[in-house]
């Protein structure tokens, strides 16, 4: 039971990690689990202390909002950047294709203009022009 070492110390009374430490009335008590706040009416944040002694809820939840919010913004700049890292370091599949089709439709033109130099000549040649 938390209450036990109410009037006592905060460190008495934060062994058992069931227990919230209110400073400010010196009490114990159960943490309320139902809620992830302790209630105002029940210890003010900056005063109710839980896990450790040095630390109140105030400054636990601004620490970990900026700690989280900082590991936010490193998770999207990392996903941006190998994102951007992949697009520019190798060509996507329908480039890739495009480049394939390009390169069948030089080698069909070459052939054709062989093909056609080659009738013309042989026209040349039948009608004497050459």
């Amino acid at each position: 039971d938390c209450r036990q070492y109410t009037n006592r110390s905060c460190e008495e009374c934060l062994k058992n990690v069931t227990c919230l430490w209110c400073a400010s009335s010196r009490r114990c008590m159960e943490y309320p689990v139902r809620r992830i706040l302790p209630p105002a009416n029940l210890c003010e944040l900056h005063s109710a202390r839980w896990g450790v002694c040095w630390v109140n809820f105030e400054a636990l939840i601004i620490a970990m909002s900026v700690v989280g919010g900082t590991l936010l913004i490193m998770l999207g700049v990392c996903c941006c950047c190998c994102c951007c890292k992949k697009k520019s370091k190798k060509p996507d599949k329908d480039d890739e294709r495009a480049a394939r089709e390009r390169e069948k439709r030089r080698v069909r033109q070459e052939e054709r203009r062989a093909e056609m130099k080659s009738r013309h000549d042989e026209i040349r040649r039948k009608y004497g022009t050459v």
